[in-house]
């Protein structure tokens, strides 16, 4: 019965004006109950007080009241439906056993007016009928909604793919770069070396060589300090490129972890209190409950003395002359007082210690359900907790990244006039220089030179680097976006099959139960009644808008000839008989493609008049096999063909 434990169980309801009821409590046990009687005996107005208790609207209000109440209990619940006379109809209030119940309404509750059953009658859509719990428009909604997302994964995915075709060519030019950088650094430093070892002899004017030499020693601080600030930029590039990395690595670390939206968390917190609420509950019972067993039980073992001659002091005339014959044989009840035999109340305390064993059981099931809840809840909270702790590390990783980058522009203007001043200096050099001072100069010259050709590759390489760590960030993400992806084509092909598998399982359902329904009772000349499935060119599992038109369900009659030829007739020369067993096998094809058992235990069946007593019988006996209880109502020489061992009710 899915979430329903009510196998066993007996369900009480009390009726109070629905229909023609004016008060009434009956009892149905699990199985065949047979409401037995002439019309108007309050038969189909019971059948509607258990659509009532079940949430349903379809029942009306005594004529001389303006509320019907109905009460179901079953098991340890308690199912309340209070119905109200407005001026706009009967409206109802309460707790139903369903949220929802127009899947029960449908294929459950077979009254005279099913709308199921009647739809063979009248020709009616069968496949708008068998579709009409389906929401058909959200499926194509959410079909279009993973097409989106599938067209976007491919996208990425085919970015990806190019980049990583780029990849080897970025690569190659990175390291090409990487070599010239380290040979245009190996120049430079020669010419460094020889500048540095160079005894330059002046043969000019002291005013001259001291100017000179204080410009000379100005540009050789100059080069230095921009030798320095170009190692910090290359230090700083170095940071951002490991800073990238770890970034990288942290996206993706994250972006694997699961969704833990907050109403998870909070409705996994509201259950535990709940279950913890319960326990506390159950364990105070549980104590108190120990404590009237553990009494009783001292009381027959002959403790407690002082209660039991307290009750005992009475008149001696006071009393049933038989307990004073038989004192010796008996012991007094604490509660009332009288003499009963010891093993009565041994029965009654074992009834008792049988029920506290009950409640540990649950206590202990709740014990196992709390670990199970709280395992979850930390596991979404550490969850949680990583998500965050990741997204705060990145948050900083892009702060320092972005304050190097920050410290690079700066060094690079810092870089950029540094060069512009070796050049001011170099031209005042240059004014003052003699013979023997050019080749200093050339070499000054060249490793400017050289300086701006090594800052102008480690620029480029500096962008290469980024685009190399841009394109592998994105790569790593490849195997992610291909398992979305897979889960996103899962999800269209179920999206896409739901709809066909019910209408197929519906039309196989129908003929199933059909044919062996045919054969059970025996219809003359009828060889076949069949469900047929058509596909339309508009089939809503490829179509775009949110119609619900898609499959043409048809139904087949097929008749033989006593001399054997068979032909196709039509439902219209179907008898009553044979029109109302199609309308019965059609819902429960429904009632078997929805699962409504697992959710709806009762089957209800009414205005079966038009089939004859025996094969009602084998139509009742053929649904009992699928719902918890079935409540037929039938007149009285109906019910007469329908096994003695059926629950029976004649007294509404």
């Amino acid at each position: 019965m899915g979430s329903l434990s009510v196998s066993g169980e007996v369900a009480t309801f009390t009726v109070e004006k629905i229909g023609g009821i004016d008060e009434t409590t009956v009892e149905v046990p699990p199985g065949v109950t047979v409401l037995r009687g002439r019309n108007a005996t309050n038969r189909t107005s019971f059948l509607q007080a258990v659509m009532s208790a079940h949430g349903s609207e379809w029942a009306s209000i005594k004529g001389d009241a303006d509320q019907g109440h109905v009460e179901l209990s079953l098991g340890e619940e308690t199912y309340t439906q209070t119905l109200t006379r407005t001026d706009n109809g009967v409206t109802g209030s309460g707790l139903g056993l369903l949220t929802d119940p127009t899947v029960a309404d449908l294929f459950a509750f077979l009254l005279e007016d099913n709308e199921a059953r009647r739809a063979v009658e009248r020709g009616e859509d069968l496949r708008e009928i068998i579709m009409r719990p389906v929401d058909v428009a959200s499926i194509h909604r959410q079909i279009r909604a993973a097409e989106q997302r599938k067209e976007e994964i491919d996208a990425e995915l085919d970015r990806i793919a190019s980049l990583k075709r780029d990849l080897p060519d970025l690569e190659r030019q990175q390291a090409t770069l990487r070599d010239e950088i380290t040979e245009t650094r190996d120049k430079l430093q020669r010419v460094e070396d020889r500048i540095d070892e160079r005894d330059v002899d002046f043969q000019t004017t002291q005013e001259n060589r001291d100017e000179l030499e204080t410009a000379l020693d100005e540009l050789q601080a100059t080069r230095s300090e921009l030798k320095r600030v170009r190692n910090d930029i290359q230090s700083e590039q170095e940071s951002i490129a490991a800073l990238r990395d770890e970034r990288g690595s942290l996206a993706v670390e994250r972006s694997g972890l699961p969704e833990s939206p907050d109403e998870r968390l909070e409705a996994l917190e509201s259950d535990i209190d709940r279950l913890r609420e319960r326990k506390r509950e159950l364990s105070e019972y549980t104590t108190r409950l120990q404590n009237v067993v553990g009494f009783n039980e001292e009381l027959l073992s002959g403790e407690h003395r002082e209660i039991t001659d307290a009750i005992d002091a009475k008149p001696e005339s006071v009393g049933d002359i038989t307990d004073q014959l038989y004192k010796g044989s008996k012991t007094t009840c604490w509660t009332c007082g009288s003499r009963v035999k010891p093993d009565r109340i041994e029965s009654t305390l074992q009834s008792m210690r049988d029920h506290l064993q009950e409640t540990v059981t649950e206590i202990d099931d709740i014990d196992d359900e709390l670990d199970e809840l709280t395992d979850r809840r930390d596991e979404i909270a550490e969850t949680r907790t990583r998500a965050r702790e990741l997204t705060a590390t990145i948050e900083e990783v892009d702060a320092e990244i972005e304050r190097r980058q920050t410290t690079v522009v700066d060094l690079r203007e810092r870089r950029n006039n540094l060069s512009a001043r070796v050049e001011e200096l170099e031209e005042r050099v240059t004014s003052l220089r003699t013979e023997e001072f050019d080749e200093v100069l050339e070499l000054h010259t060249k490793a400017n030179e050289l300086e701006l050709e090594l800052d102008r590759l480690e620029s480029e390489r500096d962008e290469v680097r980024e685009e190399i760590a841009d394109i592998e960030s994105d790569i790593r993400r490849n195997d992610e976006l291909a398992a979305q992806r897979e889960d996103v084509v899962d999800e269209l092909i179920d999206l896409r099959s739901r709809i066909d598998r019910l209408e197929a399982e519906a039309t196989d359902q129908f003929n199933e139960k059909m044919d062996d329904l045919l054969d059970i009772l025996g219809y003359g000349n009828i060889e076949r009644i069949w469900l047929e499935r058509t596909d339309t060119p508009d089939d809503p599992v490829h179509n775009s808008d949110d119609s619900v038109t898609g499959s043409t369900f048809t139904l087949h009659v097929v008749r033989s000839t006593d001399g054997g030829t068979v032909y196709e007739d039509t439902v219209g020369h179907l008898s009553e008989s044979e029109r109302e067993v199609t309308g019965l096998v059609f819902a429960l094809a429904g009632y078997l493609v929805h699962d409504v058992y697992e959710d709806v235990p009762f089957m209800l069946l009414d205005s079966l008049e038009a089939i004859d007593a025996e094969r009602i019988a084998s139509l009742v006996e053929y649904f009992a096999e699928y719902p918890t209880y079935l409540v037929v109502a039938l007149l009285p020489e109906d019910a007469q063909a329908l096994p003695d061992s059926y629950n029976r009710i004649t007294d509404i």
